[in-house]
């Protein structure tokens, strides 16, 4: 154990202690007020305030710390070593850079409670974060930090031993549409009829045809094989089905339709099920309560895990509502547009509420990236998606993290925008296991 001195022991610093020393480095901590204390202590101690106390790991504080509520702050980026820090502290402290304040403002997503340009979407764009202005998005710098400090410390107290985490691999699935054709109502088969024939989509009018007639396997219907691929690669997945009511971006199969109640509840048996909450459900607490209770219906157990559709969601409200909800785990924070690490981090954390100053029992998983952000925001081949999953496998392994994805059912398909797709899923799953 480290004991830890700090002039005042705030929500936020037991919160970002929590998370790097317990989370990523496996440290047990032990906070004081007390400089007596703190002083008579002959373990390894470390001491996190304004001024050393004696001979001590000390690490000069930044304000943010100690504040409450938001306010603009000045990011001054530098280099420690190999990478981008903020916050610098002085000569005096045993890191150049307070990590733990830069640490708390990435992973409370600081930022996105400030004003900021939206997307079309009304989303916290990539381009306005500080780690895509600065070129980290794709380095999990938290965890980078981390284990730089570790070093440090472990000069200070050679002898301090403790356990280290182990790498660990999360595929999940969003199902926005578990049937191409099959299991539409019929006015939006018709429509898709007339629709094709207008643009001329021959092929097209015939697959449709071909599946409704079973002529044909519906292209999307690809469970089987991700659960093939799930029990020969010992991969954890989590499915998330979309079952809002039909909107212009939520257009699934009906959740009243009986072969997808029954595909739902298949799933159960081989893998873990989550919440997909539609596209409106981003303010609208009332709406994300019926989807959750109409997927619990359907599956006869809680629903602990959310991600949300489109990835819309607004701080601190969607997360409050989820919360509300006794949604324990949520799988929405990163981005559609770029891959990386939308909180710098690939370890689990628990959401920090800035306007109550309370860590809340809301777990977020971070993803690194995702199929469409690859293939339509990238433009990547499959061959060059493989090396950029390799790239940043490799980041998350290098700080024993949490590798997550984020495929659909329809990029296992092969099928129009997923041509030459088929086998990406597979021969990532080589890639992250091995």
């Amino acid at each position: 154990m480290i004991l830890i001195y700090t002039h005042k022991v705030t929500p936020r610093v037991r919160y970002v202690f929590k998370h790097i020393f317990t989370r990523i480095l496996q440290i047990q901590t032990k906070f004081t007020g007390k400089v007596e204390d703190f002083v008579a202590y002959n373990g390894p101690k470390f001491s996190y305030t304004n001024v050393a106390l004696g001979k001590e790991f000390f690490v000069k504080s930044n304000e943010l710390l100690f504040q409450q509520g938001v306010k603009d702050f000045e990011i001054d980026i530098k280099k420690w070593g190999d990478v981008p820090c903020f916050f610098e502290t002085e000569e005096q402290s045993e890191i150049p850079f307070d990590i733990f304040a830069a640490s708390f403002y990435l992973i409370s997503r600081y930022e996105e409670y400030l004003p900021r340009t939206k997307d079309s979407h009304e989303r916290f764009s990539a381009t306005e974060s500080i780690a895509f202005k600065y070129g980290f998005l794709e380095k999990p710098v938290v965890d980078i930090w981390a284990y730089k400090f570790l070093e440090i410390l472990k000069l200070k107290f050679p002898t301090y031993e403790h356990s280290t985490r182990k790498y660990q691999y999360i595929s999940t699935i969003d199902v926005d549409n578990a049937f191409a054709y099959k299991y539409k109502s019929f006015v939006r088969t018709i429509g898709g009829f007339f629709k094709d024939i207008i643009h001329l989509k021959i092929v097209t009018v015939w697959d449709r045809f071909a599946v409704l007639f079973n002529i044909k396997k519906d292209p999307f219907n690809t469970f089987k094989s991700i659960i093939e691929l799930k029990k020969i690669y010992e991969v954890r997945t989590i499915f998330f089905f979309l079952i809002g009511d039909y909107t212009t971006f939520d257009t699934n199969v009906s959740a009243s339709k009986s072969k997808f109640r029954l595909l739902i509840k298949d799933m159960v048996d081989y893998a873990r099920v989550g919440l997909h909450p539609s596209y409106y459900t981003m303010h609208n607490n009332l709406l994300l309560k019926k989807e959750k209770e109409r997927l619990e219906n359907i599956i006869n157990m809680p629903i602990r895990r959310s991600r949300q559709h489109y990835l819309r969601f607004s701080l601190p409200e969607t997360y409050q509502n989820l919360i509300d909800l006794e949604i324990e785990e949520d799988y929405s924070m990163g981005y559609v547009s770029h891959a990386g690490f939308r909180a710098s981090t690939c370890s689990p954390f628990y959401f920090y509420d800035l306007d109550f100053e309370i860590q809340t029992p809301l777990k977020i998983f971070p993803f690194a990236l995702v199929d469409t952000t690859l293939n339509d925001y990238m433009k990547l081949t499959p061959k060059q998606s493989l090396g950029k999953i390799r790239d940043l496998r490799n980041e998350v392994k290098a700080v024993n993290g949490v590798f997550i994805t984020v495929f659909h059912n329809e990029s296992l398909s092969n099928y129009q925008r997923w041509k030459g797709w088929s086998r990406v899923y597979s021969s990532m799953l080589k890639i992250v296991r091995n």
